[in-house]
């Protein structure tokens, strides 16, 4: 009888690791991929001796803990705003819960610093870059380069800046810049230069790309889990919580308030002023010149920035977080979790593993390279000095060649494990007709382009 129970649940716990997307989904590196950079100044990127994305992933009944040193495996940096900080490795161990819950109380605030994590170990952060307003002197304080604010940095202040307009001559290609070597996204990780409004150039010399490439026509991937356990997707999702009516944008219900002068809350309460809207502090610089305003409309999330949906990973529905963006692409406010979390949150970073666990083999994993759907996109063509090859978030390595018309490989690169980008140079090949194939080991897909200078 002990040894048929032990079976049961043993089965039980090895059908969890293999159908759980909290275990199975994480971007494991087993090649070797180290984080790259760039700096000021010079367009080439340097390697790291950092491994990237996540290195070992451990579950128990109740919960995953995922290793990582929270570098991606695309290339992070230059920050131009003066940050002189890198993306070191945090070395970092998350304890996630597998079986997240609802929080029926008192909604728990997102906070300063991880509330969570994407698939490839990099950090969360929130809308707030800790730095805020000061009445008294009329200023900024906060932050690096501010002044404390009155009752230090866990004091509430009534006016909180918005990382994603302040900072955003500080975010790399990829959206993200690092706190203290904490590499880490308060938006959507998808680079500025596949925005429909490009709002940064900074891709046109430091050329990175982002976790994944908004797909309008498909279903985002699951990019993530926030600290309370439910899963983070992209822009994209099915129009009805059911999973039916098409694929659509997932929309934000905060909007921008209608004022002029900042002297009350979202709720209407009298506050202490901040400064007028201007050119300086136009609306939006702060997170309290938004307002939450309902709908009842499938495709508009709630007050956490999510909804109860079917996804492709949860066939039966979950709570699900969505990284909002507006019509042409720009992140949209409050960008991924927020300003509360929907669930209990019990997810932390942890310095050991204090129970028994079993690592999950990452090759159990499946790769969607051979589904119909997995888009490839190749710019410019006909090219003259580079061509670009973009795909979705790639779950393994995938080797890019170059082929001529006489099947020879004449240039040869690879889409890493957690990138969507490549960038093959042609300027030293002849002009004519080549073929770009791309395959992942199994299964391959070729593309014709032509090279005219």
């Amino acid at each position: 009888m002990k040894k048929i129970l032990f079976l049961v649940l043993f089965s039980c716990s090895i059908m969890n690791a293999q159908t759980n997307p909290a275990i199975v989904n994480w971007l494991r590196n087993t090649t070797g991929i180290t984080g790259r950079h760039y700096v000021s100044g010079n367009p080439t990127p340097i390697n790291d001796a950092v491994l990237a994305n996540v290195q070992t992933v451990q579950y128990s009944a109740n919960w995953v803990y995922v290793s990582t040193n929270g570098i991606p495996a695309y290339i992070t940096g230059p920050f131009l705003d003066g940050n002189p900080s890198l993306a070191t490795s945090q070395n970092a161990i998350f304890k996630l819960p597998l079986n997240p819950t609802q929080n029926t109380g008192t909604p728990t605030p997102t906070n300063g610093g991880n509330i969570g994590i994407f698939i490839n170990g990099v950090a969360l952060f929130d809308y707030r870059d800790g730095v805020a307003w000061n009445a008294t002197t009329n200023a900024l304080c906060g932050g690096p380069g501010n002044p404390p604010c009155p009752g230090g940095p866990t004091a509430t202040q009534a006016w909180n800046r918005d990382a994603i307009p302040a900072e955003r001559a500080g975010f790399d290609c990829a959206k993200a810049h690092p706190a203290m070597g904490n590499y880490h996204h308060h938006q959507n990780p998808s680079a500025f230069n596949l925005d429909l409004n490009v709002l940064s150039t900074i891709c046109d010399t430091y050329p990175s790309d982002g976790l994944y490439v908004i797909n309008p026509s498909q279903h985002s991937p699951l990019l993530g889990f926030a600290y309370d356990g439910f899963p983070i997707y992209g822009a994209y999702g099915y129009a009805n919580t059911n999973g039916t009516g098409g694929i659509t944008r997932m929309k934000s219900s905060y909007q921008l308030r209608a004022i002029t002068t900042r002297t009350t809350s979202p709720t209407g309460a009298s506050v202490t002023s901040g400064p007028v809207v201007s050119t300086t502090y136009p609306l939006g610089y702060f997170r309290e010149d938004y307002e939450y305003v309902a709908h009842t409309e499938p495709d508009y999330l709630d007050e956490h920035n999510g909804r109860f949906c079917v996804t492709p990973e949860y066939p039966n529905g979950i709570y699900c977080y969505f990284a909002t963006v507006d019509a042409n692409h720009n992140s949209a406010y409050p960008y991924v979790v927020g300003p509360t979390f929907y669930g209990n949150k019990t997810g932390v970073k942890v310095t050991s593993i204090t129970e028994t666990t079993t690592v999950y083999n990452p090759s159990l994993g499946v790769s969607n390279f051979d589904d119909t759907d997995f888009k490839v996109v190749i710019a410019p063509n006909p090219a003259q000095e580079f061509i670009a090859i973009q795909t979705q978030m790639a779950e393994k390595d995938l080797k890019v060649e170059l082929i001529d018309a006489l099947g020879k490989v004449v240039k040869t690169s690879t889409i890493v494990q957690g990138s969507t980008l490549t960038i093959i140079e042609t300027d030293t090949i002849y002009n004519g007709t080549y073929f770009v194939t791309i395959s992942d080991g199994n299964e391959s897909k070729s593309y014709k382009i032509v090279i005219k200078k």
